[in-house]
């Protein structure tokens, strides 16, 4: 039953104890805070930087080089656009190489809006990154997931950015990481730093055990035949809600997937819902023009072109510079519900 955020600093503990995890890095990751999020509390490795975004994915590289396996931490992904060349650099290295020099950084951010964070802190940033060629790409909807990426990540040798929805950070899993106690309550008291003074606290890890999610393949959350709805981070649980809500409402049932990497992702489900429904929705809150999504539309219309029944559809966000703070432009800036589900019902009703 563990959040997010606890899910993630159960990884990296994990990763410290077993995988070889050296440095877990970044402005505040240390203590006494563990992080913004605190997704880094009580990990020994853990230690604070300046605040210099540059300075930390150079040192992670540098780190890297020299026989290290680092996770660092960018604090809010609308800062990684102050290092694009250096994201640039650190995905060719084992490809100039020809595979010689592994380049085993985990960069960890969150993404997306919903937390209110105004144009500094609510940027989505999986587009951009689909075009770090070099680099994995991942951004998972729930607890376990992101316990099972997290571990895949520090594991792989190529670098591996972890996109985290902040919207989700504090979402429970009803689905227990493996070793985690069941008792939501007693995970708190071993793992999550007391409010106050905290030099003399100590976490008491759970036992936990290895869970993988593969990079690159995703889930089918929910199966139907009417019609695809793909989707990812924040997204994801209103495409779920959505669904379910008009299965009870309409008698509609739709494949909703779980996208989980955004490169490599997961074709081979792609292309054998969308074969099987000839309808497709694709959903993000990334601003509309050079989506990610508009290439998965590209690809399913170039493959699956005879197949479709409708248009292929996707619901995005706005193409404005910043999410405003106040409540109703970020409402209206991303899709929130009742967009998913008027565009899932425009899909299913639109007549062949």
């Amino acid at each position: 039953m563990a959040t997010i955020v606890q899910a993630v600093r159960m990884a990296l503990h994990y990763g410290e104890e077993h995988l070889g995890v050296t440095d877990v890095f970044g402005e505040d990751v240390g203590p006494p805070l563990g992080g913004v999020f605190t997704a880094t509390q009580g990990l020994k490795t853990a230690w604070n930087t300046p605040l210099d975004e540059r300075g930390i994915l150079g040192t992670a590289m540098g780190i890297a080089y020299a026989g290290g396996r680092p996770v660092c931490e960018i604090q809010f992904c609308d800062y990684a656009f102050n290092v694009i060349d250096l994201f640039k650099l650190a995905g060719n290295q084992r490809w100039t190489g020809a595979g010689g020099y592994d380049m085993p950084i985990v960069l960890m951010t969150p993404t997306g809006s919903g937390i209110r964070g105004s144009i500094y802190h609510s940027h989505s940033f999986e587009s951009w990154a689909s075009r770090l060629a070099g680099w994995k790409i991942v951004l998972p909807s729930s607890a376990l997931d992101a316990y099972g990426l997290m571990i895949a990540a520090i594991k792989d040798p190529n670098p591996v950015l972890v996109l985290l929805p902040k919207s989700l950070l504090r979402v429970r899993d009803a689905r227990l990481i493996p070793g985690e106690p069941a008792d939501q309550e007693e995970l708190s008291r071993l793992i999550d730093a007391p409010i106050g003074d905290r030099s003399s606290w100590q976490p008491q890890w759970p036992d936990l055990k290895e869970y993988i999610v593969p990079i690159g393949k995703g889930e089918l959350v929910r199966e139907g035949p009417t019609a695809t709805v793909i989707s990812y981070g924040r997204m994801l649980p209103l495409c779920v809600q959505a669904a379910d809500e008009l299965s009870r409402e309409d008698g509609w049932g739709f494949d909703v997937i779980d996208l989980r990497s955004i490169f490599p992702y997961d074709w081979d489900l792609i292309s054998a819902s969308v074969g099987k429904t000839g309808r497709v929705l694709i959903v993000n809150e990334d601003t509309e023009v050079t989506n990610f999504g508009e290439h998965l539309l590209r690809r399913i219309v170039d493959e699956h072109f005879y197949d479709l029944v409708v248009r292929p559809r996707t619901l995005l966000g706005k193409h404005v510079p910043g999410i405003g703070m106040s409540q109703s432009y970020e409402l209206n800036t991303v899709p929130q519900l009742g967009h998913v589900r008027e565009a899932m019902r425009e899909l299913a009703s639109d007549p062949a």
